[in-house]
């Protein structure tokens, strides 16, 4: 970076600061750059974007309001229109639009929508719009909702035994797990680096961790904690195990002699159009980067980060605030 004053020299500096929005104060790692020759301090529109979405996780986070994607997520499940949803939850004809492109939701609307996540309060709200449905649209959505609360018990068990909370936190990178994105995560590496199980855990940690420092937020919304070969997520065995169940990707066993080792492989990325412009670049970058490095110098470059050793003692779990201090992603 460049100073926009000098054309000369900068260096990137965080610091805490407060920010208020809302009338309430959020206390965010604030980023910023400084001119080497003036000392003059100033941001770039991506750096804005970031001190921004550190300040709106916090206001989410605390209220329980959901995130964009819990949003869209939200609506297709009953499979509605914007326009529909909008009407079901009595908002106006562009509110809801709103929210599923990034607008945060007063507190009320916001836990109005986050109880309809739930199929059992959400066909309360459907019975009493009952009569802004034709007949037969009406019946299909209820057999969407009929679908969801016969499978709701099920899925928030193994969700929970999966995933664990369910909720965006700091400690998943602000993101809810969402099963076909880790899936075509794996499809992805094992498609262009074709990795070890072990450096696939590398892998993933620093597409997640990389991804939150420049952006605020992780693209997975796994777990992560220190163990002794680096940062892994949390339940990797069983969370690769559906991915391969469910075609994603497959296993090649190589045997070393004392060991198996199991190679992670994909003649095809599947489910590339579930991540954003931003992530596929993302995705890249972490790709590109490791390609040529082998798992014992991938290990070695975890080992390195501020999050594996702070944390490796008692095994605990990596938070993402660690990721703004990655030294081997930029």
């Amino acid at each position: 970076m460049k100073s926009p004053f000098t054309n000369g020299e900068t260096q990137l500096k965080k610091e805490h600061r407060d920010f208020v929005f809302r009338k309430e104060s959020f206390t965010v790692l604030y980023h910023y750059y400084v001119c080497k020759d003036t000392k003059e301090q100033f941001t770039t529109s991506s750096i804005d974007t970031l001190n921004l979405a550190q300040v709106h996780n916090k206001y989410r986070e605390k209220y329980g309001i959901p995130f964009t994607d819990e949003i869209i997520d939200i609506r297709k499940k009953y499979g509605l229109s914007a326009s529909k949803m909008s009407e079901v939850l009595g908002f106006g004809a562009n509110g809801y639009r709103n929210y599923e492109d990034g607008e945060i939701p007063s507190v009320a609307n916001g836990r109005l929508i986050r109880l309809a996540e739930r199929p059992e309060e959400f066909i309360e709200l459907l019975e009493m719009s009952k009569n802004t449905f034709e007949k037969k649209q009406y019946h299909k959505v209820l057999e969407k909702v009929q679908d969801a609360l016969n499978n709701n018990k099920i899925e928030q068990i193994w969700f929970s035994l999966l995933f664990g909370n369910p909720f965006p936190t700091v400690s998943n990178g602000y993101k809810v797990p969402n099963f076909n994105k880790i899936g075509s995560m794996v499809s992805y590496f094992a498609k262009n680096n074709k990795p070890f199980t072990t450096a696939l855990n590398k892998l993933m940690f620093y597409a997640d961790f990389g991804h939150y420092k420049t952006h605020g937020n992780s693209i997975s919304g796994i777990y992560y904690k220190a163990l002794q070969k680096g940062p892994v997520p949390e339940n990797y065995g069983v969370i690769y195990n559906h991915v391969i169940n469910a075609g994603y990707a497959r296993i090649e066993e190589n045997d070393f002699g004392d060991f198996i080792g199991e190679k992670c492989l994909a003649s095809e990325v599947k489910g590339l159009d579930l991540f954003s412009e931003i992530e596929i670049d993302t995705l890249k970058k972490i790709s590109h980067k490791f390609k040529h490095m082998n798992t014992k110098a991938i290990v070695g470059l975890s080992h390195d980060e501020p999050g594996w050793i702070h944390n490796i003692d008692e095994k605990n779990r990596i938070t993402y605030e660690y990721s703004f201090e990655l030294k081997h992603v930029d």
